[in-house]
């Protein structure tokens, strides 16, 4: 069993989040910074969540040659044919804020009605163990978008986000123990914990 696993993130809360799932006795999450080095600019060009989750997870362990965990995830929009998807991040362009990125969301359903305005989050996550072996679990997390941004927690588009789970809340209006226990990360480490647990880890 692994004793250092590489997350590939310099996101702090997002690392607290994996180790709250994943909590094996002997299992140590670490970042980039934590072993002296820079986060590793790895170039998504995958077309799907897992291929870029895969890309990064493979470049942290053949860098560090360590375990090495990595997530994908966006948000897809029915009425948009599945858009912003891998290119949430990037979805008003290259150097886009999460505003900026909320605004074109804003501006591309602006004629669709709230009945036809659903949406989920979805996530991968991939573990490459020591040997190079993957391990890839997934989650989602239903909902809609809605006509306004509403909240001051979570980032990205957390607050036009309504999930089904909590009505007539933004993603950006849940205390964080509430988001993680329906977010589309927070499934996907649990579905990830419970393949490790099966193979005996």
């Amino acid at each position: 069993m692994p004793e250092r696993v590489v997350v590939a993130t310099a996101n702090r809360g997002k690392l607290a989040e994996i180790r709250s799932a994943l909590a094996f006795t002997g299992w140590e999450f670490v970042t980039a910074a934590d072993l002296g080095a820079d986060p590793l600019d790895v170039e998504e060009t995958g077309d799907t969540f897992a291929a870029n989750a895969r890309l990064k997870a493979h470049a942290y362990h053949e860098r560090f040659g360590l375990p090495a965990l990595a997530d994908d995830s966006g948000l897809q929009v029915d009425a948009l044919d599945g858009a912003p998807g891998v290119y949430s991040s990037r979805y008003a362009g290259p150097a886009a804020t999460d505003a900026d990125n909320n605004a074109r969301l804003l501006s591309e359903l602006e004629s669709v009605p709230s009945g036809r305005r659903t949406a989920r989050f979805r996530s991968v996550v991939v573990l490459v163990d020591a040997g190079g072996a993957e391990t890839l679990a997934e989650g989602a997390c239903e909902g809609a978008i809605g006509f306004e941004a509403r909240g001051a927690g979570g980032f990205g588009y957390d607050p036009l986000f309504l999930p089904v789970a909590t009505p007539g809340r933004t993603m950006a209006e849940l205390e964080m123990a509430e988001k993680n226990a329906i977010s589309h990360r927070g499934a996907a480490l649990r579905a990830l914990a419970g393949a490790l647990r099966d193979r005996g880890w």
